[in-house]
């Protein structure tokens, strides 16, 4: 923080120097240069580079360029060299007028530093224009009484040029009777008088022409001519005399054409034609007969045209009146033209820098000048943008400004400003000019992208094809360009043992996500993982998301029969007393489903059996009971076929088969069967081995399933081998396996489901006994025992 604090007074120091040097090379003398007007194009006027102490590379490198309120370019110039030439030809009459000297006043502007030198171009006037007479001729009357001696005002010439080749003299052809006097009217313009040498007789030379011939001072000199034709008349001895010999008035320069400016008035003694006043101008320039007009009979002087103050603030006229005799008198008009505020501040623009880099320093956006073509108040301004604006306005020399950035700017905020630069005057009224400048911020790569959520959570069926998306995520980023263009990634799961890289994949440009496998459901339930979003800025910048796969489940298990086993083993045979009731409890078929939700919901119902009606099945539990009492008649052995299905779309099945046999009484040494042949003692033997044998496979499996269950227990942290209670109609923890017949007991298991084998298969575990025989009386008991000492128990 100090550091920026450092470097932005440091700033602000090199600005205040730049502006003070400019400052102090304002206030010194200007550079000059003189050139004579219709000088060639491409005349060489001078070195910048050494007059300003510079070198030529040096010159370029700080942007020099040459600012003038001229509309035209009069100047090149050359980069290579420094050397200033002249760009056109110069008319200095028309540049100037009569104005001496013809100065041309102009700025040198370097931008790095910014730095203003002054300089003026002075056009030297070369005799190019001749002394021009308005009338090809001019008319006198002259009374033969008049006295030797007398002066007659004769139309002054008009010479564009200046100085020594302006008009400098008048000569007349050679005569007796006249000479020219020339007079100087104090304004720098000379006019002739022509002066009667003696006495005029009119009827010995009734008329002369004579020539009027106007030199000026060049070398070789200009000259015109005009023919004076002079008459002679007879005597009037009274000659028209103003009221007043100068009249001084002050018009405004909005007055409209047609006002009346002043009125002039002149008395004559003498009566007839000899007393009868006409006014009209003497020796006018072309300029006041444009502006003025002046009525012959009353003496009125009207505006002809518009005045500017801008361009003429005084005109002097000499108003002459003249009798019918041929007499005349002058007087002098001075018209001062007052100035109104007519003309709007004008803004100059030098340089723009546009598009700015945002988060920038302080920089210069413009440099202008502002002028005012009026005078006083009228011509002092005022010089403002808007406030809500990040940019002040510096005023500098010579009525420059320059528009710098006061903060750095954020081009998320605002892409462009509309910068209106408004100038106004003092006068009255108000007059002011808006210039309007657009700038355009640039892109920094200072937002890193923003992900529509900060979490996104996706669910793919299981059995999924691979290679199709299972959703997207989307990021957005506040810059332009390639700043805002965004690239995804996977990031490393929080889990080190799920395998990211086989599992999803993420297209690059769009975030849109593949599954790159099938997903088990029974092995995989979900997973989540980050995925990142990075823009290609310098330098890069970049986000994070958490995405979590929920994987939905589908019916793709078929419903796996726990009891009784049905993997191809001798067959489990349940033993029915025939004195059992209606209802009775023969066993129970013991399913799960390696589903879940309404996959893993279980339905029995019997298939086929060997005594329809019988044997029925409950549907919710699986429990096998008898339907009626049982009769001599029914087989003693009997096979029923119970189909076990799921509730999902499509469901899925399978079926238990059971054995029954029917018997007397559970004391009876052997089984009498109906089909029984002559070696029933051997039959016998052979089925009390079997369940013999049964009874100790599942005393062996409860062992071995009881030390897997300790094995699960000490490795439930790792995720993808977990023991868990499947889910479904089943309880949480055990499962009630009720038998009738030969083992005519309940039995609980504990099932675990072994998530990471993805075989689905169930294990049983710590086989409970929980009754060994079924509630009977003593007598039951007791006449049992034999057979159940021969099975082991």
């Amino acid at each position: 923080m100090e550091a920026r604090v450092e470097r932005a007074v440091q700033k602000r120091q090199v600005l205040f120097l730049c502006v003070f040097l400019g400052m102090s090379w304002a206030g010194a003398e200007p550079l000059r240069y003189f050139v004579a007007e219709e000088t060639e194009r491409g005349t060489f006027l001078t070195n910048l580079a050494k007059d300003l102490g510079l070198g030529v590379e040096e010159l370029r490198a700080r942007g020099t360029r040459i600012v003038s309120d001229q509309n035209m370019q009069f100047f090149v110039l050359s980069s290579l060299t420094g050397d200033l030439l002249l760009n056109e030809k110069l008319d200095r009459e028309e540049l100037c007028g009569p104005r001496e000297p013809c100065v041309l006043p102009f700025q040198l502007l370097l931008e790095k530093p910014f730095q203003i030198f002054r300089a003026e171009l002075w056009v030297r006037d070369i005799n190019d224009h001749a002394p021009v007479f308005l009338d090809r001729e001019i008319s006198l009357k002259i009374l033969e009484s008049t006295t030797p001696g007398a002066a007659f005002l004769l139309e002054s010439a008009q010479d564009s040029d200046v100085g020594t080749n302006s008009l400098s003299n008048y000569t007349i052809s050679p005569n007796a009777y006249f000479h020219i006097n020339v007079h100087d009217s104090g304004e720098g313009n000379i006019y002739p008088e022509l002066v009667l040498n003696q006495v005029l007789d009119r009827e010995e030379i009734p008329e002369f022409s004579l020539t009027l011939t106007a030199l000026d001072g060049g070398s070789p000199p200009r000259s015109g001519t005009t023919l004076v034709r002079i008459l002679v008349l007879d005597i009037n001895d009274n000659a028209p005399d103003f009221v007043r010999s100068l009249y001084k008035v002050q018009v405004p320069e909005n007055s409209p054409v047609g006002s009346m400016v002043v009125s002039v008035s002149a008395r004559d003694l003498d009566t007839g034609s000899n007393g009868e006043i006409a006014y009209a101008f003497s020796y006018a320039t072309e300029r006041i007969l444009k502006t003025f007009q002046i009525n012959p009979t009353s003496g009125n002087l009207h505006l002809k045209a518009q005045l500017d103050y801008e361009a003429i603030q005084t005109y002097t006229l000499t108003i002459q009146a003249k009798d019918g005799g041929g007499l005349s008198g002058k007087c002098t008009v001075v018209v001062d033209v007052t100035d109104i505020n007519d003309n709007r501040p004008e803004l100059l623009l030098s340089s723009l820098t546009s598009p700015i880099a945002e988060n920038s320093p302080e920089t210069v956006v413009a440099v202008f000048r502002i002028r005012d073509r009026d005078s006083g108040n009228n011509g002092k301004t005022v010089c403002s943008i808007q406030d809500d604006l990040p940019f002040i306005l510096k005023p500098s020399v010579e009525n420059f400004y320059t528009l710098v950035t006061e903060k750095p700017l954020d081009r998320e905020r605002n892409t462009e400003y509309n910068i209106t630069i408004t100038v106004t005057d003092l006068g009255t009224p108000r007059l002011k000019t808006e210039y309007n400048i657009t700038v355009l911020v640039s892109d920094v790569n200072d937002n890193a992208p923003a992900f529509t959520q900060t979490s996104y959570t996706l669910f793919v069926r299981e059995n999924n094809s691979p290679a199709l998306p299972i959703g997207s995520v989307s990021a957005t980023d506040r810059d332009s360009g390639t700043n805002a263009q965004v690239t995804y990634s996977l990031l490393l799961s929080q889990d080190p043992h799920l395998p990211l890289a086989s599992l999803v994949s993420i297209n690059a440009d769009n975030g849109h996500l593949f599954a790159l496998r099938s997903l088990d459901y029974e092995v995989l339930q979900e997973f989540e993982f980050r995925v990142g979003a990075t823009d290609r800025g310098s330098p890069a910048l970049s986000s994070e998301a958490l995405v979590r796969v929920l994987v939905l489940d589908a019916n793709d298990n078929s419903p796996f029969v726990l009891y009784p086993l049905q993997n191809g083993s001798a067959p489990c045979t349940e033993l029915v007393p025939r004195a059992a009731e209606p209802g009775y409890l023969v066993t129970k078929v013991v399913a799960v489903d390696g589903d879940s939700g309404q996959n893993a919901w279980l339905s029995y119902q019997l298939l086929k059996a060997t005594e329809p009606g019988l044997f029925g099945v409950w549907a919710h539990n699986g429990e096998v009971r008898t339907a009626r009492l049982l009769s001599e008649r029914d087989a003693a052995k009997q096979r029923l076929v119970v189909l076990v299905k799921d509730n999902g779309e499509p469901p899925r099945s399978a079926t238990a088969t059971l054995h029954v046999l029917l018997v007397d009484g559970f004391s009876q040494p052997y089984l009498r069967l109906p089909e029984a042949a002559p070696d029933q003692a051997n039959s016998l033997t052979v089925y009390l081995v079997v369940a013999l044998a049964s009874v100790s496979s599942l005393f062996l499996l409860s062992v071995l399933l009881f030390v897997a269950v300790q094995l699960c227990r000490r490795s439930r942290a790792a995720p993808m081998g977990r023991c868990s209670v499947p889910e479904g109609p089943f309880p949480r923890h055990l499962v009630d396996l009720s038998g009738t017949g030969t083992l005519s007991q309940s039995y609980q298991y504990e099932v675990c489901l072994t998530g990471g084998s993805g075989t689905n298969e169930f294990k049983f575990l710590k086989p409970i006994i929980t009754n060994l025989l079924p509630q009977s009386t003593g007598r039951e008991v007791e006449e049992n025992r034999p057979f159940q000492n021969n099975l082991g128990f």
